[in-house]
């Protein structure tokens, strides 16, 4: 290192071609901290008139930090000042990004803040949807008083559509929304909340509309919900606006969830379209555990003869497990093949025995079981419920502790095609949704039973064990 030793008058005249230099740049950081009050004078003179090059510099950057965060408000105001005019080109570069974002972060007087929001007024939405000036924009949001931020929030109320559908810039406006306060906040939400009906359908923007909602103010849900009211069944089969359906069922007031789960009740055909959706089926659940009892009823009423049409389906097997917990509740019976017995499940006897090789080595016993076999089917759940162990069936045992990760469904658009983890074959399928183990030869697991304890089958006709 040739600077190792070296006094820094040495370097007076060429301390610019110096702080470009790695451990040029290095030397003259170390030299600030030495002695701030006798090095950083001569620094600061030969590079304040380079400061806008030395923020985009890979290693000039490092030393226009450190400038910043020593000098004193005068010294920081000709920073500012000088670096004005390329203030955007700076916040788009890799390096310079982080130099502006400390310049920022030390602004203090009333007149840097001016310079700083003149500088970028014009460019706010360009900025968010680039890569390190997003940064930029957050940073003036994290550092500047509201009112000095409010050129932020009036540049992304006025183009929502725009910022809300980037990737970039859904975050950034959940950040004004968190940042913005009193009347910003009610106009900002006021401006999104006229794009909602298109935001709601998209990639990124439906997080937005989310974000909304998760405030929890009938200020702001209702007229939200208002936006698609009359558009929920049409809004259910989208991949993304279906998660905004979801979430304002949950989150909106008794008027608005009421007008929803209304617009549900469709006949039994749209029901069925409805329910064989691979979004839509989970708006329905959702009304079935969150809507007016009445509604709920209702619903129900749509939803029961056509149940056994959808038997083989994801969905229909999650909604037989609800119904007959549902009923089991209310009346203490169950529907279909699920009939209590001492809180036991009784299997389906029929004449022909069967039984099923895994491809663990257990055998185990499928809903087809003679006499013979049932009362050695209720000794296994019996054992399994009263916590006795399990001698002849080691491994099946070990897969049948309660879950309580049942995978219910998140409000993101992946959350739905995941693909559930094997237990050495045996597909584990907790919200119903997952497909039995290779070949449909391994048992898979349903804990949607009335008395809450798991089912095995190995019958893909939905028969249950």
């Amino acid at each position: 290192n040739r600077f190792t030793n070296t006094a820094i008058e040495e370097h007076i005249g060429k301390i610019f071609e110096v702080s470009k230099d790695q451990n040029g740049c290095r030397y003259l950081q170390k030299k600030i901290e030495e002695d701030k009050a006798k090095h950083l004078p001569i620094i600061f003179g030969e590079t304040k008139d380079h400061i806008v090059d030395l923020m985009k510099d890979p290693f000039g950057n490092y030393l226009c930090q450190k400038l910043l965060e020593n000098c004193d408000a005068e010294q920081r105001t000709t920073l500012i000042y000088n670096a004005a005019p390329a203030m955007v080109d700076i916040a788009i570069n890799q390096h310079g990004t982080r130099a502006l974002q400390k310049m920022i972060e030390f602004v203090e007087t009333a007149d840097q803040v001016s310079v700083i929001v003149q500088a970028l007024r014009q460019e706010v939405v360009s900025l968010i949807q680039d890569l390190n000036g997003n940064h930029v924009i957050q940073k003036c949001l994290n550092h500047l008083q509201c009112d000095d931020a409010q050129f932020i929030f009036d540049a992304v109320g006025a183009h929502a559509l725009e910022v809300g559908t980037h990737r970039h810039g859904c975050c950034v406006l959940q950040r004004c929304i968190d940042h913005a306060t009193g009347a910003q906040k009610a106009k900002l939400i006021g401006e999104i909340t006229e794009k909602a009906f298109d935001l709601m359908q998209d990639s990124f923007g439906n997080y937005v509309i989310q974000y909304i909602l998760d405030q929890n103010n009938t200020q702001f849900t209702g007229p939200l919900v208002a936006c698609f009211a009359n558009n929920v069944v049409e809004l259910s089969h989208q991949k993304f606006s279906s998660n905004v359906i979801e979430k304002s069922i949950r989150m909106a007031d008794a008027f608005w969830q009421r007008k929803i789960l209304e617009e549900l009740c469709v006949d039994g055909a749209a029901m069925e379209a409805l329910l064989r959706d691979n979004f839509a089926n989970y708006v329905v659940q959702t009304a079935l555990e969150h809507g007016p009892q009445d509604l709920q009823d209702r619903l129900w009423d749509i939803i029961k003869p056509i149940l056994q049409n959808m038997r083989n389906t994801p969905c229909g097997r999650r909604l037989i497990g609800k119904l007959a917990q549902r009923e089991g509740t209310a009346s203490g019976q169950t529907s279909g093949n699920l009939t209590p017995n001492d809180g036991a499940q009784t299997p389906v006897a029929t004449s022909t025995a069967h039984s099923v090789a895994s491809p663990n080595g257990f055998s185990i016993m499928s809903r087809e079981l003679p006499n013979s076999a049932v009362a050695g089917a209720q000794a296994f759940n019996a054992a399994h419920l009263n916590g006795g162990a399990m001698p002849h069936y080691p491994q099946m045992h070990q897969t049948l502790p309660h879950h309580p990760q049942r995978s219910q469904h998140q409000s993101h658009p992946r959350g739905r095609n995941g693909h559930f983890p094997h237990n050495n074959g045996h597909g584990y399928a907790p919200n119903g949704n997952g497909q039995s183990a290779p070949n449909n030869n391994g048992p898979y697991y349903t804990p949607n039973a009335p008395n809450g304890f798991a089912q095995y089958s190995n019958n893909t006709n939905g028969g249950f064990f």
